[in-house]
């Protein structure tokens, strides 16, 4: 049997997570970490900066850039809260709206084929697998950093 890092390693791979752009929809490309940015606004309700930053455990620094670079593709918005003016409330463009949806529907594609090689059992086992793991990492000490970056 593989040992599990390079379990890891190759799904990595497979998923296309060592790719400079996840994908290219019309003239968009789109890197993975703005694919998850606009993955959270959508799924989010009017969410604030700092708030995407930790769901994402991203720095603000780093994502304030990345923001800026989504708003200069016309993805998407940032206006100041009307409870707190510092606080800054993202928001998907129309175009950032199509991008995100276009990546969802990719991407749960891919996921319906790859899981179309499995039963119904293999399925649910290997969700049920990914949701342990997913709970196990977040308990750990080194969750989102585990080189200690």
């Amino acid at each position: 049997m593989q040992s599990t890092r390079e379990l890891f390693q190759i799904m990595t791979r497979r998923f296309g997570f060592l790719n400079k752009n996840c994908c290219s929809i019309g003239d968009s490309a789109i890197s993975l970490v703005q694919s998850h940015i606009l993955y959270e606004i959508d799924r989010q309700h009017q969410p604030s900066m700092q708030h995407i930053a930790e769901t994402l455990g991203i720095d603000i620094t780093t994502f304030s850039r990345q923001i800026q670079s989504l708003i200069k593709m016309n993805l998407v918005k940032k206006t100041p809260s009307p409870e707190d003016r510092r606080v800054s409330i993202l928001s998907l463009s129309t175009e950032g709206k199509f991008i995100a949806t276009t990546i969802d529907q990719r991407m749960n594609q891919y996921l319906d084929e790859v899981f179309g090689y499995m039963s119904d059992t293999e399925k649910e086992m290997v969700l049920r697998s990914i949701e342990l793991l997913n709970s196990c990492m977040a308990k750990s000490k080194e969750c989102c950093n585990p080189m200690g970056s």
